[in-house]
């Protein structure tokens, strides 16, 4: 059995940066907690914004005690100017985190998509879609950087509650359903 914990899950950005916490329960099983959306892009001061950032994250440590900060590593897009601003929030967002002495797990966006949709080239629309399903819970289409977040600890939860997490498969959907009925979505 899996402990109680909570999980916060950051989505970083200089935009808008997601949040989205999750509690495992006494019977190891995920429960939505909160999650909404840090809006930086009025800010124009790029150091101000990574103030507001430890800010937020430090504020989110503070209320939620989160025990583990799962965080979306950034990617090499188009512009490696956009890597090196997003890491720099995530950087940022992991110093708030450690301030409060969580463990610091990092995900690719492409294992998370796979951890919740079973694809890694999931749209956002359809990460946002499993994870409403997944937690039971409505959020509004423009706040997809929360998903995010939440599918990122989602991502997390399910490699702390399932050995084979980020394994190739060697086994058949019938073994995994059987191990797995609570992952199965009707």
């Amino acid at each position: 059995m899996t402990k109680v914990q909570t999980i916060l899950g950051i989505d970083p950005g200089t935009k808008f940066l997601g949040f989205g916490l999750v509690r495992i329960n006494e019977k190891g099983k995920a429960e939505f907690v909160d999650a909404g959306i840090l809006d930086l892009h009025k800010e124009a001061d790029s150091y101000a914004k990574l103030d507001r950032i430890y800010s937020f994250v430090d504020s989110l440590c503070s209320t939620y005690s989160p025990q583990c900060l799962a965080v979306e590593s950034p990617f090499m897009g188009k512009n490696a100017q956009v890597v090196f601003k997003l890491g720099r929030a995530q950087g940022v967002a992991i110093a708030a985190a450690r301030h409060h002495g969580l463990e610091i797990c990092e995900y690719a966006p492409r294992k998370a998509k796979i951890a919740v949709c079973g694809n890694g080239a999931a749209s956002k629309e359809q990460v946002s879609l499993m994870v409403q399903k997944t937690l039971g819970i409505i959020i509004e289409e423009e706040h997809l950087d929360c998903t995010d977040a939440l599918a990122i600890a989602l991502c997390h939860y399910y490699h702390l509650t399932s050995p084979f997490a980020g394994l190739k498969s060697s086994g058949s959907w019938e073994k995994f359903i059987a191990a797995n009925p609570d992952r199965i979505i009707k």
